[in-house]
């Protein structure tokens, strides 16, 4: 094979000709694709279907549409946003534990520049809209909603004390007093309550994981619970927040909030969660550890769906 024929093989497989050769949506897709990961979708479409549910809870009829959508997209790209600067702030922690290493900042994928004007325009492009389309207050409570994840808790918080899930707990109970406010104008009780489940569920669901990923967090020196204190304190701690977030979780049914098909439904789900917070209590494993964690986010998603399915078909 001659030196030019070798040459030009090699050009044509190289990854720099194909990106070359790229379609401008091939290449937007590509980029959409790196970007995505830094909202954290997950915990983003969770925050935004509590905001849903506390919307839809505000009102004995349907939330008209086009508040509904212009909620959904400002709530959801302001909570995309806070997940990139969340991001950001951490990537070098991330590329130092296996959960979180393959995430788009530590494997290079985007750049911290790049990050930034994304997150900022992602950002500033939901309070817009919630400003405009939506109303002030609904704006002002999601900014602050943001500024409470991604600087008190994600700067000073997290690496500070151990109790900084709880704290910065507040924050990620905001969407359905955000969701509430969109409809009505106000805050009321009712959205009050829901702040308070999602407030009382947080720490057994985040100590859950902080659990089986201890060693992790001990590398990197983040003074997590387990890391701090040890597995029986935060099991201790894990069982009596979730008594509470038991006796938080039937505040809607005694205050006339919600009637029986909620009341029914979230029996069935508390007893689950006790029954798998005692297990993990009485004989600790990570295998266990991890199912409690998993089942935490069944037990807020069903138990807001329950909610919603009482508020329609009130009993």
């Amino acid at each position: 094979m001659t030196i030019q024929k070798y040459e030009s093989e090699m050009q044509m497989h190289s990854p720099m000709t194909n990106q070359r050769k790229a379609s401008p949506l091939t290449m937007l897709i590509v980029r959409f694709k790196n970007f995505f990961p830094l909202c954290k979708p997950r915990v983003t479409s969770l925050i935004v279907f509590t905001a849903l549910i506390g919307m839809f809870l505000a009102t004995p009829s349907m939330v008209p549409l086009p508040l509904l959508l212009a909620t959904t997209v400002g709530i959801a790209f302001a909570s995309g946003a806070a997940a990139a600067f969340n991001c950001l702030i951490e990537h070098k922690i991330d590329a130092n534990m296996a959960r979180t290493r393959a995430r788009p900042l530590p494997t290079g994928q985007v750049s911290s520049n790049e990050t930034i004007i994304f997150a900022t325009m992602l950002g500033g492009t939901g309070l817009a809209i919630l400003y405009i389309y939506v109303n002030p207050l609904t704006m002002w409570l999601t900014f602050a909603t943001f500024v409470g994840y991604a600087v008190i808790y994600t700067i000073f918080l997290k690496p500070a004390t151990p109790m900084n899930i709880v704290i910065g707990g507040a924050s990620g109970a905001m969407p359905p007093i955000l969701g509430w406010a969109a409809v009505t104008n106000t805050i009321s009780p009712e959205s009050l309550i829901m702040f308070l489940i999602i407030f009382a569920w947080t720490p057994p669901h985040f100590w859950a994981l902080a659990l089986y990923r201890r060693d992790e967090y001990a590398k990197v020196g983040m003074p997590m619970l387990p890391v701090t204190h040890g597995e029986a304190f935060t099991l201790l701690h894990i069982l009596l927040y979730t008594v509470i977030l038991v006796a938080v979780s039937l505040m809607p049914y005694g205050l006339g909030m919600s009637g029986a098909i909620y009341l029914a439904s979230v029996i069935i789900l508390d007893t689950i969660f006790m029954t798998y917070v005692i297990k993990l209590y009485l004989g600790y494993s990570d295998s266990l550890a991890k199912s409690t964690f998993k089942y935490s986010i069944v037990y807020l998603t069903l138990l807001f769906a329950a909610l919603l399915v009482d508020h329609y078909l009130k009993l």
